[in-house]
């Protein structure tokens, strides 16, 4: 077995490459032996008696399904979670969620004709002070009000 450290260090700096992913065939080991300059070195590449071996890359595979799962609702039982349930989903951001729908239902029907500007102001100032835990719980407390009538969907018909 011929050393062949010196050209497998050549090799490595002609292809612009670690020495690790310099494959030199075994076949022609003697051929590559008395290669002695970068200009022989050279020559072997052409010829295919050295080449630089691929990249070895980290499959995504397993991290793809993993995401898939998550999103199809897997894996997010109790023994995956860190946080407490306020760190996970805070109450800020539950509570923006709430009054963004409530003030939006307050101004389509006021838009609508539904309620006037009055009755709007009143409820407004009510959902700012957390008296509707939903949409639907301002809706029922109208209807049950008699400020607008009920059996009707959101869209008025």
């Amino acid at each position: 077995m011929t050393d062949l450290r010196n050209q497998r260090r050549m090799a490595a700096e002609v292809l612009k490459c670690g020495i690790n992913r310099v494959w030199m065939d075994p076949d022609r080991s003697e051929e590559i032996a008395k290669a002695s300059t970068r200009a022989d070195i050279r020559i072997l590449i052409k010829g295919g008696a050295i080449k630089k071996k691929q990249v070895k890359g980290i499959s995504r595979g397993r991290k793809r399904k993993l995401r898939m799962q998550k999103e199809k609702g897997r894996r997010k039982g109790p023994g995956s979670r860190k946080g407490a349930k306020n760190a996970r989903y805070p109450r800020k951001r539950r509570w923006i969620v709430t009054i963004r729908a409530i003030r939006s239902y307050l101004r389509e029907l006021r838009d609508q004709g539904k309620i006037d500007r009055h009755i709007y102001r009143i409820y407004y100032r009510k959902a700012k002070g957390g008296v509707f835990k939903s949409k639907s719980h301002l809706e029922a407390h109208l209807i049950e009000e008699g400020i607008i009538r009920g059996g009707e969907d959101e869209s008025g018909t």
